[in-house]
């Protein structure tokens, strides 16, 4: 038995620092809905709420308990991004004062049986493909039943963190020609965070903003990761030219190394697909992961480490060592990362200073 924890540290001031360079880049007529879905983000959602909603204008979650913890911690909009799919869904979104994302006509049914047509966010298909309205079929509804509502109409884009995609500016053709020849309550959204960072002309009256508070925004360099996640150093091993390391031998020493087995494995999140040569952080020093990542254990190349020993922590992200580094050099997503990290590691929520 060991008493030894991999540890994952969330930092709120960091929050808020993105938070307020982020809202800096759109006009101050545009509201500031922050994504909290999954946990947000795995950043504990009840303490995040409690350290934004100063800053913040809603919240937006798929979740209906989730939706649940925060209206008992904000009297603030939240958004249930998904909707609802049953009567009883309804009447707990009424009951606890909640906005519905309507995207198809089976939602919309629900909607139109209790003749109840407050905080709706309709949304429609601009190119994503996945939910919403095709834009010929939402016209209809909205001629029958909506042409005289108030109402978001929202979308979502498919490439918002490449400026230079051909799809986002069809999408916001699309969007903007339609919203045109709505009546002058409905109010508009199609911001996400890449949106808001290249295109912040199109924040309109609502922009939804999930990974910039989070720091896994990849194209900005001002924008900081909130998570620490670390791990110790259990054992250290000096290996001769041409030994390997770990399962399947993946790792072949090109001369003599020492290796260090950091205490933090896929049981933990960390994903058995990591690459040889992921930039790690020890001693404030780069070194670099050397070997297959096991149940358990990931294993380092430390050989130019001044002063390693055992007990000395691991980062494999951090403010200092942005998780868009990890996530791009591993062929994967930040939101991954931040939301796979497993229940036996320990999450310390640091106190907002």
């Amino acid at each position: 038995m060991t008493l030894i924890n991999s540890e994952l540290i969330i930092d709120p001031n960091i929050f808020r620092q993105n938070i307020s360079y982020i809202k800096k880049k759109i006009k101050n007529s545009s509201k500031f809905l922050a994504v909290i879905k999954s946990d947000a983000y795995g950043h504990l959602l009840e303490n995040i709420v409690s350290d934004i909603d100063d800053l913040v204008d809603g919240y937006g979650v798929v979740r209906a308990d989730e939706a649940k913890k925060i209206r008992k911690l904000s009297k603030k909009k939240i958004l249930l991004m998904q909707g609802i799919y049953s009567q009883d869904e309804f009447l707990f979104a009424k009951e606890n004062n909640l906005d519905l994302v309507i995207h198809n006509n089976d939602q919309f049914k629900i909607i139109k049986n209790n003749n109840n047509y407050e905080n709706l966010w309709i949304k429609i298909n601009t190119g994503m493909n996945r939910l919403g309205f095709e834009i010929d079929e939402f016209k209809e509804i909205y001629k029958k039943y909506l042409f005289d509502k108030k109402f978001t109409l929202m979308t979502h884009l498919a490439s918002s963190n490449d400026i230079n995609s051909i799809s986002n500016r069809e999408q916001f053709k699309l969007f903007n020609a339609l919203s045109d020849k709505l009546n002058s309550e409905v109010e508009k959204s199609i911001a996400n965070t890449g949106c808001i960072m290249n295109f912040p002309e199109q924040a309109h009256d609502w922009v939804r903003c999930g990974i910039g508070i989070y720091g896994g925004y990849i194209n900005d360099s001002e924008i900081q990761t909130a998570m620490t996640l670390r791990s110790p150093i259990i054992n250290i091993r000096s290996i001769k030219k041409g030994e390997k390391v770990g399962y399947d031998g993946r790792a072949v020493a090109k001369d003599n190394m020492k290796i260090a087995s950091i205490y933090i494995g896929y049981a933990d999140g960390m994903p058995v697909s990591i690459k040889d040569g992921t930039k790690v952080i020890i001693n404030n020093q780069e070194a670099e992961v050397f070997g297959k990542v096991s149940m358990d254990l990931t294993t380092v190349n430390v050989s130019n480490i001044d002063n390693c020993k055992l007990g000395d922590w691991c980062e494999f992200f951090s403010p200092n060592l942005p998780i868009s580094n990890i996530a791009k050099s591993n062929d994967l997503i930040s939101y991954y990362l931040m939301t796979s990290i497993k229940s036996r590691v320990k999450k310390v929520y640091k106190s907002l200073k």
